[in-house]
């Protein structure tokens, strides 16, 4: 039988109480976002609310993908060019990526940086130019390729569309932050069809954000979540989870894997309340950005993803990348 606690401890009893309950209610409002997004073991999550380390969309990404060996045609020779590191190499493709009006004279590395499997040619850096940016010449993968490769898309390079019925809109691929992201995303684009994939969740702004997707004082976090929810596995074809390549802060029109795909979304806002680092691939160019909200405003259904309310399409909307042209 249990013994009742005397004055001075229920007094202390009650404050811990008072301060228990203050202390899951914050973090119930937080933990309502982590839990928001639906169909991937690797759920998102805020995470802490301390910031992450570092801005990678302003101290600027420089990632590749390690046993892949990308062929075409050299503008710098490696067996000449040697540098420390793969993001040396990266870098100083940048650097002949950075006209304003001028083609890209770099748009692919290749880097040596396992000592003992590259032996005298650890260090070499070879830079490349590709026919089709779009269709990388792949000249070797697996485990016993020593080479590290990336690419690089300069101005008006690298931009893909994305085909809905209600419209089309242009995303710009950001292989420098999330190589395998983009990697499959360009695999998509070899294919004749894309059934299976589609928007499934569209829930708009509402009167948390304003249109330049800036959050309005003292309004809640969501529900509504301002963004749209799908998935880009065409049937047929084997995905492969793609690893974390934390990359920039959610703004408006970043385009962003649930976990490690193929499930995805397209933020409307600028969700500097989300802490955890995502996998950002690409961002919708802003002009676009109209198609994405006649998305989130269809007619949706009400339903409920681990105890928290969400709106899914009524009817969803087919999606497939394809081929743009098109220009920043």
């Amino acid at each position: 039988m249990g013994r009742r606690l005397p004055d001075s401890d229920v007094y202390r009893f009650t404050l811990a109480l008072l301060f228990s309950i203050a202390a899951i209610s914050c973090f119930m409002s937080y933990y309502s976002f982590s839990v928001s997004f639906k169909g991937s073991s690797d759920t998102l999550s805020l995470g802490s609310a301390e910031s992450s380390d570092g801005n990678e969309e302003e101290n600027g990404c420089c990632r590749g993908i390690e046993h892949l060996e990308l062929w075409g045609d050299a503008v710098k020779w490696g067996s000449d060019f040697k540098l420390n590191s793969s993001k040396d190499c990266c870098e100083a493709c940048k650097e002949m990526c950075k006209g304003d009006d001028a083609p890209c004279l770099c748009d692919s590395w290749v880097f040596c940086g396992d000592k003992e499997a590259c032996g005298s040619r650890f260090g070499e850096c070879w830079l490349k130019k590709q026919k089709d940016t779009l269709d990388p010449d792949r000249r070797d993968s697996g485990h016993m390729v020593m080479w590290t490769s990336g690419l690089i898309f300069g101005k008006g390079e690298g931009i893909v569309k994305l085909n809905t019925v209600y419209g089309a809109f242009h995303v710009k691929l950001l292989p420098d932050c999330a190589p395998h992201s983009v990697a499959y995303i360009l695999e998509l684009l070899s294919l004749n069809h894309c059934a299976g994939c589609q928007f499934y969740r569209a829930e708009s702004r509402g009167n948390s954000w304003d249109p330049q997707g800036n959050h309005i004082e003292d309004a809640s976090f969501g529900p509504p979540y301002a963004l749209i929810q799908g998935i880009v596995e065409a049937q047929g074809t084997a995905f492969k989870d793609i690893p974390l390549e934390a990359c920039p802060t959610i703004r408006r029109g970043s385009i962003a894997w649930v976990g490690s795909g193929p499930e995805f979304f397209i933020s409307l806002a600028n969700h500097n309340e989300w802490r955890k680092p995502y996998t950002v691939f690409g961002f919708v160019l802003p002009e676009d950005m109209e198609i994405v909200e006649k998305i989130s405003q269809l007619p949706t259904i009400p339903d409920v993803w681990s105890n928290v309310k969400v709106s899914v399409l009524e009817r969803p909307v087919s999606l497939r990348f394809i081929r743009s042209k098109k220009s920043p």
